[in-house]
């Protein structure tokens, strides 16, 4: 009678882990489409917002620095006052932020409201990888939910510039922002009903001298590379905000020596496979995020796609990372260990973007950009779901929200720190290369700069090999 009794009950119980995984990887979809929604729509709102180039940068940068530069506080936020909570209430307060830069009239308006967005996303990410361990912790079904999670977060990119081209196209470019709504709404519903809701540790204490310092370092350097495209390298202000940094950061890493409760714990740095998997996924995504950008802007104004047809060009990459996410990297993990997956993952990253200086404006979609996107896809489908697991493996109940937060802050920080470096080293190629014409020097400069980018990766993947341990 009570085998019969508990079967329902234990139907029910997975029933709800899977409702809870659908909250959660829709929570972080919001925080990973935002990287790039606003990417295909950015043509459309520069024009009607009368927004510089310079500027331009920013409806992106703003974002991804707030981000990942109040991550760390966020998963802090998430061990004191609760999980469910604070995704709860950061995804309520990225609708309102979205809302805000729907309705944007011009530059400073909606560059505020992405900034706002980043503020609320950095409190609700960390969250859903430290809900998502919570909640699956038996090894087969944790390696099946991680995997569509790291599909989602290395998919949500690609999905972000598909569903800007279908707004942008048939609606308008403030779509891109009004759509976070239903799907805020949605998280923050069922995750009241479905989600765990473990209790917070309310005698953590919030460093937020600490928070200033992280915070201020990402920025000032962020803001130093991206001033580097207009002023040179050599400009005071470059140099400043890049001294700044340097003594912002180090003031940060010093400080979490010396304090009793730190914001990033060095402790979860020590694990040589998890340092392993934050190094992939930062250097990750300052190659691959800088050359979202690129291929936006070289789908749309050098080869005329209208905003839809650019969002469906980016079809290949998803294909590539979903099906090997899903049907080769969790199932080799166990076999391999983490170390092979992820250089193999980074250096077919790397290869097809070294493929991509080939970049002309006479390039063909099918010849060059299709193939190479099935390839970086490929790439990111093998690595990622191995970083999510090593990263927020075997680490401390107390210490889950941070070791979560730290994965997205390398991911955002990466994209920032990309995107900004990566957008100077474009420009200043295109600048010196005027006399092929507009477009020639323009496509060489975006080519030049994805040779970089590989050569990142492609570093960053021989570090990984020497530092990731063997399979344990």
């Amino acid at each position: 009678m009570t085998t019969a009794l508990s079967a329902p009950s234990e139907a029910r119980t997975e029933q709800r882990k899977w409702w809870a995984l659908l909250a959660i990887g829709l929570a972080h979809l919001l925080v990973v489409i935002d990287t790039t929604i606003v990417n295909i729509a950015l043509p459309s709102a520069q024009h009607e917002l009368g927004m510089s180039d310079a500027a331009r940068q920013w409806a992106i940068s703003a974002y991804t620095l707030a981000v990942g530069g109040l991550l760390l506080l966020g998963g802090r936020m998430g061990d004191r006052f609760g999980r469910r909570n604070t995704l709860i209430v950061g995804a309520i307060g990225f609708a309102l932020a979205s809302a805000v830069g729907g309705a944007a009239t011009g530059p400073g308006m909606l560059i505020a409201s992405r900034a706002a967005q980043g503020v609320f996303a950095a409190l609700l990410a960390p969250s859903t990888l430290a809900l998502l361990t919570v909640t699956f912790s038996e090894a087969r079904e944790r390696a099946k939910a991680f995997g569509i999670f790291s599909a989602i977060m290395m998919s949500g990119a690609a999905v972000g510039l598909i569903a800007g081209g279908a707004l942008t196209q048939y609606l308008d470019w403030r779509w891109c922002l009004y759509v976070n709504l239903p799907l805020a709404a949605v998280a923050a519903i069922l995750g009241w009903f479905v989600l765990p809701n473990p209790a917070g540790h309310r005698e953590t204490p919030l460093d937020w001298t600490s928070a200033f310092l992280g915070s201020g370092g990402i920025v000032s350097l962020v803001y130093a590379l991206s001033e580097a495209a207009t002023r040179g390298w050599g400009s005071g202000i470059v140099l400043g905000f890049a001294g700044a940094a340097v003594v912002l950061l180090g003031a940060f890493l010093y400080r979490q020596t010396r304090v009793g409760n730190p914001l990033l714990p060095l402790r979860i740095l020590a694990d040589r496979n998890r340092a392993a998997a934050f190094l992939t996924i930062g250097s990750v995504a300052f190659g691959m995020f800088g050359m979202f950008l690129f291929l936006t802007f070289q789908l749309q104004a050098i080869m005329h796609y209208g905003p839809l047809p650019a969002g469906l060009a980016f079809l290949p990459f998803l294909l590539g990372n979903v099906v090997v996410s899903m049907l080769l990297s969790r199932r080799l993990l166990p076999r391999t260990g983490p170390r092979p997956l992820l250089v193999i993952g980074m250096l077919l990253m790397a290869a097809g973007m070294v493929t991509l200086t080939q970049l002309t404006p006479d390039a063909s979609y099918w010849g060059l950009i299709m193939p190479v996107e099935l390839v970086i896809g490929a790439g990111a489908g093998l690595s990622m779901p191995v970083v999510i697991n090593t990263a927020t493996g075997r680490v401390a109940e107390a210490d889950a929200g941070v070791a979560s937060a730290f994965v997205t802050t390398s991911q955002q920080v990466g994209a920032s720190l990309g995107t900004a470096t990566l957008n100077s080293i474009a420009s200043s190629v295109t600048a010196s290369a005027a006399g092929l014409g507009v477009a020639a020097a323009t496509v060489h400069g975006y080519a030049v700069a994805n040779g970089w980018g590989a050569a990142i990766i492609a570093g960053a993947a021989i570090g990984v090999g020497l530092l990731a341990g063997p399979k344990k």
